[in-house]
């Protein structure tokens, strides 16, 4: 009787430690995922190989999952702060991972037509607010997910516009900010403040994010509902560039790769680059193109290069500085033979 009930206990806080999440995250590799089958270029050419974005799969680490994050080569933990920001909710996180994976989408769709000589237009709504600063006069006026539509009664063309705006007042000066959630406006006053004791730049304590429509013939679909952040960004450039071309950039390939895009066709820097050459490896892929950060010595390249090696893949990983590197490593691939 006495081992059942020492049994039960144990059972009962090994359940109940299961739900006590610790101050971290443990992130893992997570999937290579075909963009041909999640975007969808109006009456776009067909490939016959594949783009592949990879992920990386992140959550809270309860002790369970922290033990076997240690075991493991290829996870990591990350302490909370490295992850979120000070005092942002797991839900302010997933909305500000799905507005920077949006900015992505509209920059991948802005360089892959631009590349093609297609006309891009542009409805610019406003900005979001990714994040309020503790301590800054934003904060307890707006919240994550507000859409500021206008300053002073004033609308902007852009995020540069808005930002120029503000940075031209003095500290102490009051700004009346109209902002939108869900639909609903509503004004609010903020006053300026300096940013710290040291800084002659002035703020209200939001980092934001263009809220656009980008608009462009033949119109696109893209079903990414499911991913957070920017770091598909030069993937999803290469998918829609080669469905609006009559040559296949895959040449019959599976092609995975990784990094940030910009509107000027640059490949930035990401997160997780070992696990997302693990993700890749496992799902088959001939070449990996990865941010080569200009050469520098511990850029995800070189970090990609590592970890290859030491997975013995025979997958080759690409150097990228650019979009317009990554078009010229594929169209001077030869074309895959069975």
């Amino acid at each position: 009787m006495r081992k059942i009930q020492l049994l039960l206990i144990f059972t009962i806080l090994l359940f109940a430690s299961s739900f006590y999440y610790l101050p971290y995250y443990v992130s893992k590799p997570g999937m290579a995922k075909e963009l041909e089958p999640i975007i969808e270029v109006d009456g776009g050419y067909d490939e016959e190989g594949s783009f592949m974005l990879t992920t990386i799969r992140m959550g809270r680490a309860n002790v369970y999952a922290y033990i076997l994050a240690k075991l493991d080569e290829y996870s990591e933990i990350h302490p909370v702060e490295d992850i979120r920001a000070e005092n942002e909710t797991d839900e302010e996180y997933t909305m500000r991972q799905l507005h920077m994976m949006d900015t992505s989408k509209t920059s991948a769709i802005e360089v892959a037509y631009k590349k093609a000589g297609l006309p891009i237009e542009y409805d610019y709504k406003g900005v979001y607010v990714l994040q309020v600063i503790p301590g800054m006069p934003a904060e307890g006026k707006l919240t994550v997910g507000d859409r500021i539509i206008e300053i002073d009664g004033q609308r902007f063309s852009s995020s540069k516009e808005f930002i120029d705006y503000v940075s031209s007042k003095q500290e102490g000066d009051q700004l009346t900010f109209t902002a939108e959630t869900d639909g609903s406006k509503r004004e609010v006053d903020i006053k300026l403040q300096k940013f710290d004791e040291t800084s002659e730049r002035v703020g209200i304590g939001i980092s934001l994010v263009d809220d656009k429509e980008i608009k462009v013939q033949p119109s696109i679909e893209m079903d990414t509902d499911e991913i957070g952040g920017p770091s598909a960004g030069l993937m999803f450039s290469l998918e829609i560039y080669n469905q609006l071309s009559k040559t296949d950039l895959t040449k019959g390939y599976a092609i995975a790769g990784t990094g940030t895009i910009s509107t000027d066709g640059t490949v930035g820097r990401i997160g997780g680059i070992e696990q997302k050459i693990v993700a890749a490896d496992k799902a088959g892929a001939d070449y990996f193109l990865a941010p080569n950060e200009e050469g520098a010595a511990d850029s995800n390249y070189q970090i990609a290069l590592k970890t290859a090696k030491d997975i013995k893949t025979s997958m080759e990983i690409i150097p990228v500085n650019t979009f317009d590197d990554a078009v010229e490593f594929l169209e001077n691939l030869p074309a895959k033979t069975s």
